[in-house]
């Protein structure tokens, strides 16, 4: 039950009644009259129990992009019902419209459809739905919650996409499918063809000379089938935001393209998400399916408050990957984390595995830096170029170790690990 503004507001101006009638007599016959309105109302307002609320639509969508769901409306009474429902979401839904009127004859279904905006990645729940049907005197309601559940799926958002056909034209080109086709220096035999200026001569095959009357010279082809382990580092680092944006989802942003670009080129692509423990895992999916587990095991991580445990990460990655790959640690060049934590295992690391740390920088540090114009702005200018040389350091000491490093602002993280990963595949590194 619940009870209307106009009953307050009349029982405010019964309150005036022993001003003007001073007798309790009175005062008790117009109570009484309000409380027979409240007891009609409730007998007449349509009987919500007997609704039942049924949904349907939408389960996945990418963040910022628009979802559909509709709550269908079930009169299973014997009576016709109005009343106004109210769908509840959590706030970063987004959903519309909040509150509705719905008209239910006895034995039939109304639809509400709500329009959802997700500003925040992750799971998205329907928490409940409340219906309330006013009385004919408009003094009382009937009104009910239920739960209806329903999960949104919130995936992450994918912006870097549009340089998707760029680079994949530029791996045609590799993989020797274009026509403007230029060998590159792979590690996988292709065909044979006749020496011309500029050629390499180690490439000459001296037995298809001998048995020819021109040169002849080896063809190769960049590597097929190899293993991209891409690491996401989920620990306190990651929950920096960069502009709007947190850390995480830019290297989610780039571990997805350059995902999609290697699972085209035929190489196998795994994904380990950790900071002091697994948080999420995709391994042996198939070269179509990776990309759409990839999204499905991102959607729901949340950066930890916590120290990454690069002992912990380093000794899963040699547990589960036996064989020499390219393992992508997505991460935060950190000075403190990276020297106490990662540098020391680094060894054990680079000796069976190539590694490239991707990370984002922020476009703000080099602003402060070009900054001249009043005292405070030069002490922040100082600040930052003390920053940018403890990065420039800490890349050059990784790089000792024979890391590579791809370092760039949200935007460029993408397309630079993309073409990081292309230039280590035409110099048949991988």
């Amino acid at each position: 039950m619940a009870l209307t503004g106009r009953l307050a507001l009349l029982a405010a101006l019964c309150a005036l009644i022993p001003i003007v009638a001073p007798s309790w007599w009175t005062l008790l016959a117009v109570w009484g009259v309000l409380l027979l309105g409240v007891v009609l109302d409730l007998a007449l307002a349509g009987n919500v129990r007997a609704l039942r609320f049924h949904r349907s639509g939408d389960k996945n969508v990418r963040l910022g992009e628009t979802a559909q769901v509709a709550l269908t409306v079930e009169n299973l009474g014997s009576r016709r019902v109005k009343a106004r429902v109210r769908d509840a979401w959590p706030p970063s839904a987004q959903a519309t419209p909040r509150s509705v009127t719905v008209d239910v004859p006895a034995g039939e279904r109304r639809r509400v459809d709500m329009t959802l905006v997700p500003s925040r990645r992750g799971d998205s729940q329907a928490v409940t739905v409340t219906v309330r049907s006013v009385g004919p005197l408009g003094l009382a309601a009937r009104q009910l919650s239920r739960s209806a559940p329903w999960t949104l799926r919130v995936l992450p958002a994918f912006p870097s996409r549009r340089h998707l056909p760029a680079k994949l034209a530029r791996l045609r080109e590799l993989t020797g499918q274009h026509v403007a086709l230029i060998r590159g220096q792979g590690t996988e035999f292709d065909s044979l063809r006749e020496y011309v200026d500029g050629d390499d001569v180690r490439s000459i095959d001296w037995r298809a000379t001998a048995r020819r009357a021109d040169v002849v010279v080896r063809t190769w082809r960049p590597e097929r089938d190899r293993r991209i382990y891409l690491v996401l580092d989920t620990g306190r680092t990651s929950a920096g935001r960069v502009g709007d944006i947190p850390r995480l989802d830019c290297s989610m942003d780039a571990a997805l393209l350059l995902g999609a670009l290697a699972s085209r080129a035929g190489d196998r692509v795994d994904l380990l998400a950790y900071d002091r423990r697994v948080r999420a895992r995709v391994e042996g999916s198939s070269r179509t399916e990776v990309l759409p587990a990839m999204v499905q095991a991102m959607a729901p991580l949340e950066p930890e408050l916590i120290e990454l445990d690069a002992a912990g990460m380093v000794s899963t990655l040699m547990s589960r990957v036996r064989q020499r790959c390219l393992v992508v640690l997505l991460t935060e060049l950190n000075t403190a984390a990276i020297e106490e934590g990662l540098l020391p295992l680094l060894p054990q690391l680079t000796s069976r595995h190539l590694l490239m740390i991707a990370a984002v920088s922020d476009p703000r540090v080099d602003e402060m830096a070009a900054a001249r114009g009043d005292l405070p702005a030069v002490y922040d200018a100082a600040s930052a170029e003390r920053a940018r040389a403890e990065r420039r350091r800490l890349t050059a000491e990784l790089r000792k170790y024979g890391v590579e490093v791809v370092d760039a602002p949200p935007e460029e993280i993408a397309p630079a690990l993309a073409d990081a990963y292309l230039a280590l595949k035409s110099a048949g590194r991988l």
